[in-house]
């Protein structure tokens, strides 16, 4: 996803991540444990806080974690820490 690319290459976009917070918040429902997990590892990566986004990948990844393979959960973990 672009928040995982923009992570990977280190470049901080506060608008660009701000868009992305608030369009992840609409489609979070059909997120994949995957996409949960890049989602806030490129939030957490790049040191861009979103405690509201946060708090909805944490319910979607509660309801959801029996799908997580283990790279999901230590990454999901991770970026909470």
């Amino acid at each position: 996803n672009t928040a995982w690319a923009f992570a990977t290459l280190g470049i901080p976009d506060p608008q660009l991540f701000e868009l992305i917070a608030r369009a992840s918040e609409q489609g979070i429902s059909s997120f994949k444990p995957q996409d949960l997990t890049n989602t806030a590892w490129a939030f957490a990566t790049l040191g861009i806080p979103d405690p509201q986004l946060f708090e909805l990948i944490a319910r979607a990844s509660e309801q959801g974690i029996s799908s997580f393979k283990p790279q999901d959960l230590t990454n999901t973990a991770w970026a909470f820490a």
